[in-house]
């Protein structure tokens, strides 16, 4: 089986970043001509241009070809959050069989190596920090990491604000995909075995979820 599990706000602070060929350390965001200054940092999307003529997208991937020492010190995605239900995840699945679906980056292996970011679906943040937001319509060159040849059944762990990009990047694949929620209404996923998860949390509620999973105590009909 293969987990697939939304990415976080809050990442740990040890993480590395980006870098232009100055040093300067780049934020990659959803639309920097929203973000405010901050000193030694530029604001960038994943698929704009560096200095070199590679995206930052481009960049990151030869960057995981070819990590050697890992200089910019980034970090597996599974250990980039700071919850740690992303590493009990790992554990119990195993780290090939885990996936982040990143706002930033697509959907990713839990052991990419990836650098601080600031992306999310929330319409929470449309306000308070425009920056972050992306919406469905951005055009985002987003990673598929998961083989397209796999047959393996496929769960998902998150919001419904992330539901379109998942069934987008897992779409043609031939496992069974199953979707945890918890709405008053199913979500609008008519390719995926809907199963409600009774919680009265509300924020980040799959964190929840997972834990049930990982303690046998879910509803799986997978």
């Amino acid at each position: 089986m293969i987990a697939v599990i939304q990415c976080a706000a809050r990442k740990r602070k040890d993480a590395g970043y980006l870098k232009r060929d100055d040093g300067t350390k780049v934020m990659i965001v959803a639309d920097p001509a929203k973000a405010s200054s901050e000193e030694g940092i530029a604001f960038s999307r994943p698929d704009d241009f560096s200095s070199s003529g590679l995206s930052w997208r481009d960049i990151l991937t030869q960057y995981n070809a070819k990590p050697g020492n890992n200089p910019l010190g980034l970090l597996p995605a599974y250990q980039l959050y700071e919850n740690p239900v992303y590493v009990s995840l790992a554990n119990y699945v195993g780290i090939e069989k885990l996936y982040i679906l990143s706002a930033g980056w697509g959907l990713i292996r839990a052991d990419f190596l990836t650098p601080q970011y600031d992306i999310t679906f929330s319409k929470s943040v449309k306000k308070s920090a425009p920056f972050k937001y992306r919406s469905k319509n951005d055009p985002f060159d987003d990673f598929r990491s998961i083989p397209s040849d796999t047959e393996e059944p496929i769960t998902f762990f998150g919001g419904k604000d992330y539901l379109p990009l998942f069934c987008k990047l897992t779409k043609g694949l031939r496992g069974t995909k199953t979707i945890y929620y918890n709405s008053r209404n199913e979500p609008d996923a008519r390719c995926c075995n809907l199963i409600e998860f009774p919680t009265r949390t509300r924020t980040n509620w799959h964190y929840e979820c997972v834990n049930a999973f990982i303690e046998g105590r879910l509803d799986k009909r997978i």
